[in-house]
């Protein structure tokens, strides 16, 4: 028995649409699996991404197609077949494509599928803390394992928990800017300043794409060698081709993609980048104009080694008080610049002060232009100060 030639066309048409999608989200599809049966036999069939292209298996037989060659070469094989079964992965979501005698569907088993794992996530998770999360056990145990948060035994590890509530609680935090940056967008584009080992990127993108459903590329970018060498790996292993890892100096940062030129960024974060390398991101931020600017800043030595206030000078003469100062008129004054170039901006804890005390989250979110009268203010308390932070350094040419 064969396959009907009206069968073969609507299957070849829902092929073609498939094909579509594979082209347009190639850094998102992960594979095509599924057989071909004849009688009682089945043959399988496998299609995966190889350098921009699709490796297609298929009785002992390997070639290398274009997406948009998927609906003619299956729908070939098809031919002298009966029933045709393929499951086709995307990131967040699986389609199911049949074609059985004169029926041909198309249907996707991701309600299915986030059903039983939720049930998974909650389980584990309800066995951690009791709290809800939104990096779930179950779901994104690729992730929590190439982070090194879960063990090969599917358990979060002892020693992570404290780890995986702040990495899940940072998510949490950003959740409303990031649905609020993606209204109206058919890509986020995202840069890590000062990336590191990226893991706020990896996790970033697991919620953005496979769990909000939102199309997102990311730009690591760092100074070190090995950190790059190391994430490029980590997203290779867990399949993340919308993400690039560049060495380099975030002071020298342009956003750039192919064929386009600069752009600007929808969203710009920096994780614990130390003392001015913060600035640097921040300063990144403003200059390409990005809609979204998240920080987490680290030490903050350059203040400390410059500020000085008289009327606070027999308080300021006790070290750890004049360093903790510091840090509040550094982030303050962050604050105040971003406002001053048109960011709406909170500053809140992300996590308790006994796990960090390097827990100050900024959050930036762009809404108007440049505000002479705040930026004369943030220059009027440097003055006071005897300060010369490098965030206003780094924006002087675009005051005018």
């Amino acid at each position: 028995m064969v396959m009907e030639r009206q069968t073969l066309n609507k299957l070849r048409l829902m092929l073609q649409g498939l094909a579509c999608r594979i082209s347009e989200e190639m850094d998102y599809f992960k594979a095509i699996e599924g057989d071909f049966k004849s009688g009682a036999k089945f043959f399988p069939l496998s299609a995966k991404p190889a350098g921009g292209v699709l490796e297609i298996r298929f009785e002992g037989n390997k070639v290398q197609a274009e997406p948009e060659a998927l609906p003619e070469l299956i729908a070939g094989y098809a031919e002298k077949f009966d029933v045709v079964r393929l499951k086709c992965s995307f990131r967040g979501e699986t389609l199911i494509l049949e074609a059985d005698g004169g029926n041909v569907t198309m249907k996707t088993r991701q309600l299915e599928e986030d059903l039983e794992q939720l049930f998974q996530g909650h389980a584990e998770a309800g066995s951690i803390s009791g709290r809800e999360y939104w990096i779930k056990v179950g779901k994104a145990d690729a992730l929590l394992k190439e982070i090194g948060i879960m063990a090969e035994n599917g358990k979060i590890k002892n020693d992570m928990i404290r780890k995986y509530n702040q990495i899940d609680h940072f998510v949490e935090l950003l959740d409303p800017m990031i649905r609020e940056l993606a209204r109206g967008k058919s890509e986020l584009r995202i840069v890590d300043c000062a990336c590191g080992k990226s893991y706020l990127s990896f996790v970033l993108n697991y919620y953005i794409k496979d769990v909000l459903k939102i199309n997102c590329r990311f730009t690591g970018i760092d100074i070190s060698e090995g950190v790059i060498q190391a994430s490029r790996g980590i997203a290779k292993r867990l399949g993340y081709r919308n993400m690039n890892f560049v060495k380099g100096d975030i002071r020298q940062l342009i956003y750039e993609e192919e064929g386009v030129g600069a752009i600007e960024p929808d969203l710009v974060v920096s994780l614990h980048a130390c003392d001015t390398a913060t600035d640097y991101a921040l300063a990144y931020g403003i200059r390409s104009r990005a809609r979204g600017i998240v920080a987490v800043p680290c030490c903050h030595s350059e203040l400390l080694s410059q500020y000085r206030y008289e009327p606070f000078r027999e308080i300021l003469k006790q070290g750890v008080l004049k360093a903790r100062m510091a840090d509040v008129l550094t982030d303050g004054l962050r604050c105040m610049i971003l406002e001053a170039f048109g960011y709406k901006v909170s500053a809140v804890e992300y996590v308790s002060p006994l796990d960090t005390p390097k827990n100050l989250l900024i959050r930036a979110t762009r809404v108007s232009g440049f505000n002479r009268t705040k930026y004369k203010a943030c220059e009027d308390l440097v003055k006071e100060l005897h300060a010369d932070p490098t965030l206003l350094k780094e924006l002087a040419g675009m005051t005018s």
